[in-house]
């Protein structure tokens, strides 16, 4: 028997990593001599630096950046030296949970340390970038990180503009002229599950601006901006895509990835499907393990779990897939519907949130519900 494993992380609990070495452990020790893969499984958000270094054999390389507030912090991204691998989660340097509620407010928000990271990894030789682009605490179209790439922004007096969201009303020149050489040679794959355009009713400014503390006001300001933004740059530079959906992701991040660098925006479960060329496995898999920590109608609409079980039962008409998870939702039986033959919940006794949570008792769940899956089916 082949099995095929790619377990979500379970959130607080246990990495992508150590559900699968669980598992698979579990099913050794039940079934001899039998083929089990483990592969790291992530959906393009959190985690997926994680998940996607520690199981490509990449490391993770500590550096400090400009936040999104513009002071320096500590950020970090994945190197994978075998393919020249860069793996970003922009909430690292520009996310909404490294600004404090009071201060909110996407005029002053940027995604310059963004851009800090993708130069370092650069520099540091990536040709391939993997950017997770969720959880943003910016609306600057790309602006900061654009800037620190090397794009020139410059008002109509010829001053150079700030890096901030609200400095994009005073953008009147865009200059590529010193844009850094290293990026010519790269590709960027970027992680996006939005299909929002960049402006208007349906824009990044009009659907996210609110919860990263945009008013009214702000946002009919903001969505100005970017609109004029996007006409100057197409205008000067012919780079177009404010229509394209996921343009809007990210505060307009999607739009600058498009445009400037040339992305590629995917759905982030598939992305990483791709990444981690999970597909000969299942190809040739008798049954395939998946799962996170909670299973609910979003687990259905696409996440991870689900991603896998497409992918297999594309491949592999035939292949069984199960699923394990920390709780399910009675809206869990939707997961059925999209490939998932069965789920499993693992806790065995009322307890704590906390205790449930910690790592050893997390372990011995999974591996307890693991055991007894597959005594039942040897």
């Amino acid at each position: 028997m082949k099995i095929v494993i790619a377990i979500d992380s379970f959130k607080g609990s246990l990495s992508s990593i150590d559900a699968g070495e669980i598992t698979a452990s579990a099913i050794r020790d039940v079934c001899k001599n039998i083929d089990v893969k483990v592969f790291p499984l992530a959906d393009g958000g959190e985690g997926t630096v994680d998940a996607l270094t520690k199981g490509l054999n990449g490391k993770i390389i500590s550096t400090e950046v400009t936040g999104p507030l513009g002071t320096k912090i500590k950020s970090r991204y994945g190197i994978i030296p075998a393919t020249k691998t860069a793996v970003i989660e922009m909430a690292d340097a520009a996310g909404i949970t490294l600004v404090p509620a009071e201060k909110r407010n996407p005029l002053n928000t940027t995604t310059y340390g963004l851009g800090e990271l993708i130069l370092q990894a650069a520099n540091d030789g990536c040709r391939e970038f993997i950017i997770g682009i969720g959880g943003s605490a910016t609306n600057d179209c790309g602006l900061g990180m654009l800037k620190a790439l090397g794009v020139k922004f410059l008002d109509a007096q010829g001053n150079t503009v700030g890096i901030y969201g609200g400095d994009l009303k005073d953008v009147a020149t865009v200059d590529i002229s010193n844009f850094n050489q290293n990026l010519r040679e790269c590709k960027f794959r970027i992680a996006c599950d939005v299909t929002n355009p960049l402006y208007g009713e349906k824009g990044c400014s009009a659907v996210y601006g609110p919860q990263k503390g945009a008013t009214p006001e702000i946002v009919r300001a903001m969505d100005g901006y970017i609109k004029n933004f996007a006409a100057t740059v197409e205008s000067q530079l012919n780079l177009i895509g404010a229509d394209m959906p996921g343009a809007g992701a990210a505060g307009g991040l999607g739009y600058a990835f498009h445009a400037f660098l040339n992305g590629r925006l995917e759905p982030g479960i598939n992305l990483v499907l791709d990444a981690i060329k999970i597909s000969d496995a299942l190809a040739t898999a008798d049954l395939v393990i998946t799962g996170e920590g909670r299973l609910d109608f979003q687990t259905a609409m696409g996440k991870a779990p689900v991603g896998v079980a497409k992918l297999a039962k594309k491949i592999n008409p035939n292949v069984k897939v199960i699923a394990v998870c920390g709780a399910a939702t009675p809206e869990a039986v939707e997961v059925n519907s999209h490939g998932i033959d069965a789920y499993f919940p693992i806790l065995h006794a009322v307890t704590t949130l906390e205790e449930t949570l910690k790592f050893e008792t997390a372990k011995l769940n999974l591996y307890q519900t693991v055991t007894q899956i597959f005594r039942l089916i040897m």
